[in-house]
């Protein structure tokens, strides 16, 4: 069984506050909402992005209780060290490398079609993330509530996906990526004024 040394090598701070991670997450879907033109879509976003204010919660916890009753002597051989100086045993984010927290690291671009990619890029990214993890850990107490996020970021992706889906219905147009319908279609023209397939009409 891996050691609680083991583990505060720092792993699960990928997790937290890395580029793929919990914080991440919460922050890019609960600002993408206020571009997004469609209720059910805006719906998922607020729904997915205070989901993912839960699982920070819950990755912070785990990372508290493996290191918090570290000796000196775990702390060094287990790699903990670095972060020990700067932060103690408090919850900083940052990557599993060290690197804090970046906003750098997600995107609001203002385009609900641009936004729902990124986000279905993201959710694959933090699956793969945990699937990494797993592969790493193989603490009973630590694996089950990883499975469970794991199996979270799946239905995200599931979710974004039907959200894409609404926005497509909403355009009316094959070539549905060659639009912005928060800016390109004023919300009193979506019903009667749906962009031909060749419009490429740039916001004004």
């Amino acid at each position: 069984m891996t050691s609680k040394k083991q583990i505060a090598k720092c792993y699960l701070f990928l997790q937290f506050g890395g580029p793929d991670g919990e914080i991440g997450a919460a922050m890019r879907y609960l600002n993408q909402r206020y571009a997004m033109p469609y209720k059910e879509c805006k719906a998922i976003l607020t729904d997915i992005g205070t989901e993912e204010l839960a699982h920070q919660e819950m990755i912070a916890a785990i990372v508290y209780q493996l290191t918090r009753n570290l000796t000196p002597e775990q702390i060094k051989e287990g790699g903990f060290d670095a972060y020990f100086v700067d932060h103690t045993t408090g919850i900083y984010p940052q990557s599993a490398a060290g690197i804090p927290f970046s906003a750098s690291a997600l995107q609001s671009k203002g385009d609900p079609i641009t936004d729902l990619f990124e986000d279905l890029a993201a959710e694959q990214k933090a699956r793969t993330t945990y699937d990494n993890l797993l592969r790493l850990i193989d603490n009973p107490d630590v694996r089950e509530p990883l499975k469970f996020l794991r199996a979270r970021e799946i239905v995200h992706f599931q979710r974004f996906g039907d959200a894409l889906r609404t926005v497509q219905d909403h355009l009316d147009s094959k070539n549905y990526y060659a639009f912005n319908p928060a800016i390109d279609l004023r919300p009193q023209a979506r019903k009667t004024a749906a962009p031909k397939a060749t419009d490429t009409t740039t916001a004004n």
